[in-house]
């Protein structure tokens, strides 16, 4: 969808301050919120919507008065009561309502460090799919405009780009219009680089560009 989090590209919104020494969590707060996220999956109904079609459909002042973490805090408080695992007078109190059911965690501490272990890449090495691009060649970026939720960055749309990496095949991310996804799909994800001037004109430097991660749906010859 085309919406406020798309912000890659756009005009007048500040400088993007660099600093090497940056903290993961900036308060302590951030780093429980982002466990509390790690953690929930098992909560709620066993379809869900896409998290970051979550995120991208909150009202567009909220989402840029909103922290990082804050927004996922606001996703995970959403998704506990719509999955009604909690209830907002639980939520409103911070205790437990009289009589109301006990789940039993999915993840406790002891099982911390075997979950993490089991993480691994997403990349489907279990399935062969050929590649439609390869290595050097040139290619555009379609000009789409989904309602659902979809990797493909709005300022790259319709230009044109150079593969310079296949990183293999992975299931399609993007989602309906109701934020659900749409299959699997496996592809492969290709980095592609743009040509600063591609993208933003003749006005900025030639030796500059810009590489995206892009599934193979996104792009056509050029």
């Amino acid at each position: 969808m085309n919406g406020i989090h798309d912000m890659g590209g756009m005009q007048d919104m500040g400088p993007i301050d660099y600093d090497p020494h940056e903290p993961v969590f900036h308060e302590t707060w951030e780093g429980r919120a982002w466990a509390l996220m790690r953690t929930t999956g098992g909560f709620g109904p066993a379809r869900r919507r896409n998290f970051r079609y979550e995120l991208e459909i909150l009202p567009p002042a909220d989402y840029l008065r909103m922290s990082y973490y804050e927004r996922f805090f606001k996703t995970l408080v959403d998704r506990l009561l719509s999955g009604n695992a909690i209830t907002q007078t639980e939520l409103d109190s911070g205790h437990p309502d009289a009589g109301s059911p006990r789940a039993t965690p999915p993840v406790t501490p002891a099982v911390v460090d075997a979950q993490l272990a089991r993480r691994g890449s997403l990349r489907r090495d279990d399935v062969h799919v050929k590649p439609r691009f390869k290595i050097g060649q040139h290619v555009r970026a379609r000009n789409m405009n989904p309602v659902g939720h979809t990797r493909l960055p709005r300022y790259v749309r319709a230009r044109r780009g150079t593969i310079v990496r296949d990183h293999g095949v992975f299931n399609l991310q993007d989602t309906n219009a109701d934020g659900y996804t749409l299959g699997p799909k496996p592809q492969h994800v290709y980095t592609v680089r743009f040509s600063a001037r591609e993208l933003w004109g003749d006005h900025v430097s030639v030796r500059d560009s810009v590489c995206a991660d892009l599934w193979e749906d996104y792009l056509e010859h050029a």
